[in-house]
């Protein structure tokens, strides 16, 4: 059974259709990426998850329960940490910590608080009222908050926006921790290198539609290839391999240019044309390809 299973889910706001048919299996112990643009569907696409919207037509289900007939069990069977820094300004960061418990009906949960406090770094913080607290630490207590009771599904929709470095670390550690001890994990984020390093699996929504979906580094294999980045001297770069390069709009940097190659054969050709041209090489490397580069292809409409 999939932890989360999203079948055929659309939802529209007016004349703006945010998801159109979005099916996908998230396994259970996976670190799942949802990734797109700005206006993707992926924020609607997580509140449906969560309970806090409804889809117009499709269903999803968490560990077999339906998100909208079994709400109660997939609260609970969900920890899911929002963009937007909501918090109660009364409170301290160990009262609201012991208060989402509650929510949950658990008591004497203060060794697993403490426990999340300690790896999240707020146990400094743990008598501090919320609205004492910076953006960066407000955003580690809603991490807590989402882990207090020890969900099976955790769901981090950009939660390293705006934070520091040392946040960032400090999260990654402790919810890789989580997902190797078999929670399932399914982030958002506009960090594709975090994407790259942590997750299994990535889909990528465009437009409320889901345009790719496979392993990470299939998707970076199959579809981006390698790099050749070159710096000319002297000059003009030929139309005839304006086609393969990865922005078309370069060069952005002066006289730099970066050219998609399949396999490692096609550089002596590219090289071979540059001579005929003129072109004058100051400097040449071959990179590998990463997520930015496929989600960029992508979003391109390049597949």
């Amino acid at each position: 059974m999939a932890a989360i299973q999203i079948n055929q889910v659309e939802k529209s706001y007016r004349a703006l259709k945010a998801l159109n048919g979005v099916s996908l299996a998230i396994e259970e112990g996976e670190f799942f990426g949802l990734l797109g643009p700005n206006g993707a569907g992926k924020t609607t696409l997580i509140s449906i998850l969560a309970g806090l919207n409804r889809a117009d037509a499709g269903s999803i289900k968490v560990h077999g329960y339906d998100v909208v007939t079994d709400y109660r069990q997939t609260r609970k069977l969900l920890g899911v940490v929002p963009q937007e820094l909501v918090f109660d300004p009364f409170f301290t960061v160990r009262e609201t910590l012991r208060m989402q418990s509650g929510y949950y009906g658990l008591k004497n949960n203060d060794a697993w608080i403490d426990e999340v406090m300690h790896h999240l770094d707020l146990t400094g913080k743990a008598d501090a009222n919320m609205r004492a607290l910076s953006g960066g630490m407000k955003r580690r207590v809603l991490v807590a908050q989402a882990l207090v009771h020890k969900p099976p599904v955790i769901v981090l929709d950009e939660p390293t926006a705006g934070v520091d470095v040392e946040l960032r670390q400090t999260l990654w550690k402790f919810i890789s921790r989580l997902n190797r001890e078999g929670h399932t994990v399914v982030l958002t984020t506009h960090y594709l290198e975090e994407a790259q390093a942590l997750c299994n699996r990535v889909a990528m929504l465009k437009a409320g539609q889901v345009v790719a979906l496979d392993a990470t580094s299939t998707l970076i294999k199959r579809i981006a290839g390698s790099q050749m980045v070159l710096r000319i001297a002297s000059g003009t770069f030929p139309d005839e391999l304006k086609n393969l390069l990865l922005h078309p709009e370069e060069p952005a940097f002066g006289n730099q240019y970066t050219l998609r190659v399949n396999e490692y054969s096609d550089v002596e050709p590219i090289l071979a044309k540059l001579r005929l041209s003129g072109v004058v090489i100051e400097d040449m490397q071959l990179q590998q390809a990463d997520l930015e580069d496929v989600f960029i292809q992508i979003m391109e409409g390049e597949k």
